[in-house]
This record gives structure tokens, C-alpha cells and sequence, in this order.
């Protein structure tokens, strides 16, 4: 009789076992063919999102390793999603390591937050180009010709052949010049003349010397204009547009010019003066 009992409870045993695993693997095979549908779509929906921003990243015509470099980030952060989608269809836990994660992205940013700043400011540059190889910049306490534009700095040439390593995060984030930026640019001198020289002479003069320099642009039209009256002298106020190519050519040679013709045509440069009067005894 107990024997019986014994068999009896065993087959309930096994039969509870069976049932158990038979449950589990019903469970388990359903989170199995989820995952392959999630990552069957998931595999799909990302070639379709990599083909649309490689489209847009080529219309945009930005620089080659900006490409390479958004395609991956793009492709690199759209498996993560699909990995930790699989991973929470099988039933892990996604919390804890979601959190492990983010820890640990946390204290490499702290770490690297200057190079990463750098980096961020680099794909600005890149991708917004305020300025380009070739450009003449002034920013950030430095000044001179772009000769490369890398992820981390921007390498400038000084205009006496000192080269110039600028971390991009700055440059980013500080207001810059680009002088090669526009096609024309305005010079502007201040010529100072004696008091008592006729106006409407030094006027025309100046015109004759504008005029006939070619590099001096007729629209706009030069400015000739009375700028101040200084406490030695008339200063007059000349404005003209040449192209960005011959901005320093025409500033430099309007001045030599000037000084010459002025000085045939009798107009004085007044220069500093003082005059002391004595009090009679």
C-alpha cells in the first residue's frame, strides 16, 4: 500500500515537472521568436535609416570623414537599441545595466571634457563651416590663414610663419572673423589736413586718386567725407570697396599715394602743435 502511494506521488511529481518545462518552453520559445522578429525588423529598419542619412549627409556635401564619422555614430547608437530590445524581450533585466552604463559614460565625459568639447566643436565646424582651409580668421586672441581643420584643433598660419594649434571647442564657442568670408570689403582712412586747406580741393584730389586706381570698386561708391575737426587737424574720412584679394594691397598703396600727391599738390599734414603764451610781468 505505501509503495503504491509512493508511485502515485512520484508520477504527480514528474507529471508537475513535465507541465513546469512544457510551460517554460511555451514561454520561452515565444520571447525566442520575438526576439528574431525584433531583430529581423530591427536589422531592416536600420539599413533603411542608414541609407536615408547617408542620402541627407551627401546633399548636404559635408566633408568626408564628417560622413564616415555621423554614419557610424548613427549605425552604432540604432544596434545598441535593437540589442537592449532583444535583450529585454528574452526577460533580462535591462535596468541594472542601462545604469552601469550610464555610469560609466558619466566619468569617461568627466574625464574627457575637454577633448570632448574639442571633438563637439570640430563636427560644428565641419558640419556649419564658419570658416574653411584657405580662410583668413581672427578669433579667440589668435589670427591667420586656415591650413587644416582636424577633429580635435584648427591649424592656423600667422601671417609671419608661425603655426597656430587652436582647440576647436573654443573656436566654437567664441565669436570669429573670417575676413575671406564676403567677395568685397570696405577700406576706410582717415587723412589729417592743415587747418585753412581749401576742402573741395583735397576733395577732388582724393577723387583723382581713387579714380584712378582699377582695384578700387565703383559701386559702391567711394565715400570723401569731412570727419571730424581735431585739435590739430581737418581729418577727412575715405571710404572705398575693393575685393577681398585686393583689400591690403589698395589700403597700403591709397596711404603711400596720398602722401605723395598731397605733397605736390601743396596740402599740408598738419602735426601736433602747442602754444604757450608767457604773462607779462
Amino acid at each position: 500500500m505505501l509503495l503504491t502511494l509512493l508511485n502515485a506521488a512520484s508520477r504527480v511529481n514528474v507529471e508537475q515537472i513535465l507541465d513546469k518545462l512544457l510551460n517554460w518552453g511555451i514561454d520561452a520559445g515565444k520571447s525566442i521568436i520575438g526576439a528574431i522578429l525584433i531583430y529581423v525588423i530591427g536589422r531592416f529598419v536600420i539599413k533603411q535609416i542608414n541609407r536615408l542619412v547617408c542620402k541627407i549627409l551627401t546633399k548636404r556635401k559635408l566633408e568626408i570623414s564628417v560622413q564616415t564619422f555621423c554614419r557610424s555614430l548613427v549605425n552604432l547608437l540604432l544596434n545598441l537599441v535593437l540589442v537592449f530590445a532583444i535583450i529585454s524581450k528574452l526577460g533580462v533585466e535591462t535596468t541594472s545595466l542601462a545604469a552601469l552604463l550610464a555610469s560609466a559614460g558619466v566619468a569617461i565625459g568627466m574625464a574627457l571634457s575637454g577633448n570632448l568639447s574639442n571633438f563637439a566643436g570640430g563636427l560644428i565646424i565641419l558640419v556649419f563651416k564658419p570658416f574653411k582651409v584657405g580662410d583668413y580668421i581672427d578669433g579667440n586672441n589668435v589670427s591667420g590663414t586656415v591650413k587644416e581643420i582636424q577633429i580635435f584643433h584648427t591649424i592656423l598660419s600667422t601671417v609671419d610663419n608661425r603655426i597656430i594649434y587652436v582647440p576647436n571647442g573654443s573656436l566654437s564657442s567664441n565669436a570669429i572673423v573670417n575676413y575671406s568670408k564676403q567677395d568685397m570689403r570696405r577700406a576706410e582712412w582717415t587723412f589729417g589736413v592743415e587747418y585753412g586747406e581749401d576742402f573741395e580741393k583735397v576733395k577732388a584730389v582724393l577723387e583723382r586718386i581713387i579714380a584712378a586706381d582699377a582695384r578700387i570698386l565703383k559701386d559702391p561708391a567711394p565715400f570723401i567725407g569731412l570727419g571730424a575737426l581735431s585739435a590739430s587737424s581737418v581729418d577727412i574720412k575715405v571710404r572705398a570697396w575693393a575685393k577681398t584679394d585686393d583689400y591690403w594691397g589698395v589700403y597700403f598703396d591709397m596711404n603711400r599715394v596720398v602722401y605723395e600727391t598731397f605733397n605736390k599738390e601743396g596740402i599740408g599734414f598738419p602735426f601736433p602743435q602747442l602754444t604757450v603764451h608767457q604773462a607779462k610781468d
